[in-house]
C-alpha cells in the first residue's frame, strides 16, 4: 500500500487528464484568463510529480485542443509561451526523474519556437524509461482517426495493407502513439462531464473520474483520490461479474 490505501497492485498503468477550469478559476477570482493558465502550470508541475511518485506509467495530458485554435490569438499565444517555459524550466527535473516526454497532435500547427521546444524535450528525454508524459498538443480526437485513415489509405494504395484484413489492433497501429497502452481512467476537472474529442478511439474501456475542482486547484492528493475511486471500479470489458473475479482489477 502506499499514500494512504492505494493499492500498488491495482494502480492504474495510463491516467489521461483533460485539464479544464483555467479561465473559469481566473474568472471568479476577477483576473484575466491568462492568469488562469498561468495557474494551471503549477497543477502540471504537481501532477507530473505526483505521478511519478506514485509509480505511474503513462500520464497524458490534454494541453491544447484543435478547438483551441478557435480562442483569441493573445490567449493561444499566452498557452504557447506556457508550455515553451515548461519544457525548458521543468526539464532537468522530468530528465532527472526518468520521465520520457512525448506528444501527440498535429504537432506542424504549433509555432516554430514551440515545436522546438517540444522536439527538444521529446529528443533529450527519449532514453528514460521510469515514467511517459504524452502532451496531446493541436490535438483532437477526430482528427487522430482521420490522419490513421489517410495514412491507412496510402499503405492500401501502395499494396502494403490488405482493407479485407483490416481489424481493430491493425487500426490502432495508425494512431499518433500506437505503443502507448489505452487510458485505464481519464480525469476531467473543471465540472464538466464531456469527453471533449479526447483520444476517442483509445478510451472506449477507460475508467471515468470527473471533479468540480478547477485545473488550478487540481494537486497530488486529487489525484490520489481519483485513483482510490478507480480502485473501487470493476472492470469487466464485457465480461460479467464472476468471470472478472474481484473487484476493481484492470486487467
Amino acid at each position: 500500500m502506499q499514500d494512504g490505501s492505494i493499492s500498488s497492485d491495482q494502480m492504474p498503468r495510463h491516467v489521461a487528464v483533460i485539464m479544464d477550469g483555467n479561465g473559469r478559476w481566473a474568472e471568479a477570482q476577477g483576473l484575466e484568463r491568462n492568469e488562469g493558465h498561468r495557474a494551471g502550470l503549477e497543477s502540471v508541475r504537481s501532477i507530473v510529480r505526483g505521478s511519478r511518485e506514485l509509480g505511474l506509467q503513462y500520464l497524458t495530458l490534454y494541453a491544447f485542443s484543435m478547438e483551441n485554435w478557435n480562442r483569441p490569438k493573445g490567449e493561444v499565444g499566452e498557452l504557447m509561451r506556457l508550455l515553451e517555459h515548461y519544457l525548458e524550466v521543468e526539464i532537468d527535473e522530468v530528465d532527472r526523474n526518468g520521465i520520457r516526454v512525448r506528444a501527440i497532435g498535429r504537432l506542424d500547427r504549433l509555432p516554430s519556437e514551440t515545436q522546438r521546444s517540444v522536439e527538444s524535450a521529446i529528443a533529450r528525454t527519449a532514453d528514460n524509461r521510469e515514467m511517459t508524459l504524452v502532451f496531446a498538443l493541436s490535438y483532437g480526437g477526430r482528427t487522430e482517426i482521420v490522419d490513421a485513415v489517410r495514412k491507412l489509405l496510402r499503405a492500401a494504395e501502395l499494396g502494403e495493407l490488405d482493407p479485407e484484413r483490416l481489424d481493430e489492433k491493425t487500426f490502432a497501429s495508425y494512431l499518433y502513439e500506437p505503443d502507448v497502452p489505452d487510458p485505464d481512467l481519464v480525469i476531467r476537472t473543471g465540472a464538466e462531464s464531456r469527453i471533449s474529442n479526447f483520444l476517442l478511439w483509445q478510451i472506449a474501456y477507460s475508467e471515468l473520474y470527473t471533479t468540480d475542482l478547477m485545473w488550478p486547484d487540481f494537486r497530488k492528493p486529487d489525484l490520489v483520490s481519483a485513483i482510490l475511486d478507480y480502485q473501487k471500479r470493476e472492470r469487466r470489458f464485457g465480461l460479467t461479474s464472476a468471470q472478472v473475479g474481484r473487484p476493481g482489477a484492470s486487467r
